[in-house]
């Protein structure tokens, strides 16, 4: 996208180089390399709309005071006529402040009128591919609260960096093979039996759930005790061949109704039948960075700085879950090409990440591909107090009963709201509150609210209708200009989402946005006599209306028009 704000700024480094070409050229500067200077926004915008320090770095290079710099820069400053900065001021020691014209508030309107479902959207991301993997929530069980967090979290951060310009790819990895399987078929096995007396405990590492219960009663209600005197491996395989699917698939339905869609479902179980994970062993092997001891092969992670050695194939002869999971991300960076590999993971595996960096290392493929972001724990709050249980079932709340107590947009929202890596409180209440406190309606509301000004400006016969450039100068009281200058700042702001791998970013910026709206609303009247004004201040509105659209898109939830 044609971004207005770095061409402003882009223009603007121009004219101070221009400037200062001007003055070595009539001898005011010394012709000497000038060290890159800053431009930024002031804290106070009463300063200027935008501040330049290079009176102060070069202050070394020309051996002349800031301020004189700063005056002599000014005196050879000019703005051409089309320009979107009116003027300039020395301030303090030496600092060049800038202020935007008319034009440059009502060409920003302008464009997100051009642009807009892609405004905001930029190609700073270049096309590079990038997979993203989040929730793989273990498929012996439902998801729980971490895989809502990380749901939310792994499908916005895909959408900021699709509309940062990465071509992204979304992934679920289905650990459908190891020991988590092998308890999981030991488990059904046991209830089943259980099922036709047969007296036999569950061991204490067992999974207890009442939805293990629930498929050995459901298979023997298809099947019988066709299974109680098989042969063991074959009623293990059998009990998990029928109730796995229907976990995978009840992981699938519940990821849908939150309104999250994999381009892939990556099963563990590829990785072992296609051969993967014996050539990833044969590949470390020949890398020299492993060693056999005490019948066991071991990776020398120490080797890329980790702290100590790994196995990778214990003395059964049986791999680790290190080993799929290398094979694993390998098949991701080298074998489906994908430039960056994301993981989305719980707070408990920050030493996974340099472990499999340094597999990778070993591997030959560069570690910084390789990134990950590490979130912290859900902390679900009731009547100010931690709440633990479902009041349905009495049991711990998983994603599913979550989204049956609270709306699917405060959820997503919610889980946003905060940076990954800072823990999180969930207020239940709060959530499925309708006012101003509850920031998911407090940001739908603003959306709403411009509907409702349409509406209600329709009826009364004043029709939207587009403005030209020109016209839109009016739009000067303050209200006004702070809200565009926000409205100016989605493109950088979905970036720096981006970069920083925090889709909370962007939720914070529409909440922002909304309390601007809102205070504009009680302090401009749209509805004036003065008809310039009033199709200016409609128009205004309407652009706000689809960059609060734009950005509740890119975090799925809904725009409502009436509330």
């Amino acid at each position: 996208m044609n971004n207005l704000v770095e061409a402003t700024v882009s223009d603007l480094r121009n004219l101070i180089m221009e400037a200062a070409g001007k003055a070595v050229a009539e001898e005011q500067f010394a012709a000497a390399p000038l060290t890159p200077f800053t431009v930024e926004v002031p804290a106070d915008r009463s300063h200027g709309d935008l501040a330049v320090n290079a009176a102060m770095v070069w202050a070394r290079d020309l051996h002349m005071p800031p301020r004189k710099i700063a005056d002599t820069l000014l005196s050879y400053l000019s703005f051409p006529s089309d320009s979107a900065i009116a003027r300039a001021e020395v301030a303090g020691p030496g600092f060049l402040n800038f202020f935007l014209a008319d034009r440059y508030y009502s060409r920003i309107l302008k464009q997100i009128e051009s642009q807009g479902a892609a405004y905001g959207r930029s190609d700073f991301g270049g096309g590079k591919r990038v997979l993203v993997e989040f929730v793989s929530a273990n498929p012996t069980g439902p998801m729980h609260m971490g895989n809502a967090r990380g749901g939310a979290l792994g499908d916005c951060l895909a959408s900021v960096l699709e509309a940062a310009g990465f071509q992204v790819a979304r992934e679920f990895y289905v650990n459908d093979a190891g020991n988590q399987i092998e308890k999981f078929k030991t488990s059904l096995e046991i209830r089943y039996l259980q099922h036709f007396g047969v007296n036999v405990e569950m061991p204490e590492d067992a999974y207890m759930g009442d939805d293990i219960t629930a498929h050995a009663v459901r298979f023997a209600e298809q099947v019988g005790d066709r299974y109680v005197e098989a042969d063991p491996e074959e009623r293990r395989q059998a009990l998990c061949d029928y109730a796995l699917p229907l976990n995978i698939q009840k992981l699938h339905d519940d990821l849908s109704k939150y309104r999250i869609t994999y381009d892939r479902w990556f099963r563990e179980s590829e990785l072992h039948n296609d051969g993967s994970v014996k050539r990833i062993l044969d590949k470390l092997v020949a890398s020299g960075h492993t060693y056999e001891q005490e019948g066991a092969l071991w990776f020398r992670s120490t080797d890329f700085g980790e702290e100590k050695d790994r196995v990778l194939v214990r003395a059964n002869g049986i791999p680790t879950y290190f080993v799929p999971d290398i094979a694993y991300h390998y098949n991701k960076l080298v074998e489906r090409g994908f430039d960056l590999a994301i993981d989305v993971l719980g707070a408990d595996h920050h030493g996974y990440v340099p472990r499999m960096k340094a597999a990778l290392e070993a591997l030959g493929v560069d570690p910084a591909r390789l990134d990950a972001v590490i979130m912290q724990m859900v902390r679900l709050v009731k009547n100010g107090e931690t709440y633990k249980l479902s009041k349905r079932s009495g049991k711990a709340i998983t994603l599913e009963t979550l989204l049956d107590e609270v709306p699917i947009d405060a959820a997503r929202f919610f889980f946003n709201l905060r940076e990954p890596n800072s823990h999180l409180e969930f207020d239940l209440d709060l959530a499925v509150e309708q006012s101003s406190q509850n920031p998911v309606y407090y940001v739908q509301y603003a959306h709403a609210r411009i509907c409702s000004i349409l509406k209600n400006l329709a009826a009364q016969g004043v029709t939207y209708r587009s403005v030209p450039e020109e016209d839109l100068d009016v739009l000067r009281e303050p209200a006004e200009r702070d809200m565009i200058r926000h409205l100016s700042s989605l493109e950088a702001e979905i970036v720096a989402a981006a970069k920083q791998y925090d889709p909370s970013r962007v939720t914070r910026y529409a909440i922002e946005l909304a309390t601007l709206f809102h205070k504009y609303y009680n302090a401009c009247r749209v509805h004036v006599e003065d008809e310039k004004l009033m199709y200016a201040r409609l128009f205004l509105c309407v652009q706000v209306r689809q960059v609060l659209r734009n950005v509740l898109d890119l975090l799925k939830i809904d725009a409502p028009e009436v509330m």
